[in-house]
């Protein structure tokens, strides 16, 4: 069995499936893998079309039994947002279980929250603090290069991946609302897989 990510970003594409495996790592699932990322527009991921379309083909996939869509909210209201596309997937997905997940404002936000655990990496000093309320920056990305040196510039398609897999994520997770989500979400698809799943989240986490 496989879950399915739909993301937008090139870095998602890379980003969200180490993410997702050390989730599944914490949540003891040996028995569910994470399936190569459908990469869907900003535009599509904001209509009905575009989600059904995306989610649709998620489940020709290979061993799909589940789909998680992820992607920025920038200045939308996650909440709003997130109902109006957890509807339309869910009505593509037919009862296999789906589910959305709004990062406010930006991925980037979760690595912001949870700065403390990169210093020493990426150019970020070992005495770098995270700012009191990540989620209020507009530009994540910009955010993270002014803790980088002046000629090292943040990559998507490089950075993003590498910090998934070294963020502390229980940091994050009592840091940053919309990680919570995240990880509510993984854990309730999980439930609908009828996987055995430990106290959740992680009471390290909380």
């Amino acid at each position: 069995m496989k879950i399915y990510p739909i993301v937008e970003g090139h870095g998602e594409v890379e980003a969200a499936p180490v993410l997702l495996r050390r989730l599944l790592a914490e949540a003891r699932c040996q028995g569910i893998g994470v399936g190569r990322p459908i990469r869907r527009t900003q535009s599509q991921l904001r209509s009905k079309e575009g989600i059904q379309a995306g989610v649709r083909l998620a489940l020709l996939q290979p061993e799909c039994a589940a789909v998680v869509i992820l992607f920025d909210g920038e200045d939308d209201c996650p909440k709003e947002l997130a109902a109006s596309v957890r509807a339309w997937a869910r009505d593509a997905a037919g009862g296999k279980p789906c589910d959305v997940v709004i990062a406010y404002r930006e991925y980037e936000t979760w690595f912001l929250a949870a700065l403390e655990s990169l210093r020493g990496q990426y150019g970020i000093p070992r005495n770098a603090t995270a700012p009191a309320d990540p989620e209020s920056k507009r530009d994540a990305k910009g955010a993270l290069e002014e803790f980088m040196p002046a000629d090292r510039a943040y990559s998507e398609t490089g950075d993003q991946p590498a910090m998934s897999a070294a963020f502390d994520m229980g940091l994050a997770h009592r840091r940053n609302r919309s990680f919570r989500k995240l990880v509510k979400a993984v854990g309730e698809l999980l439930v609908q897989l009828r996987e055995p799943l430990p106290a959740w989240p992680p009471a390290q986490w909380r």
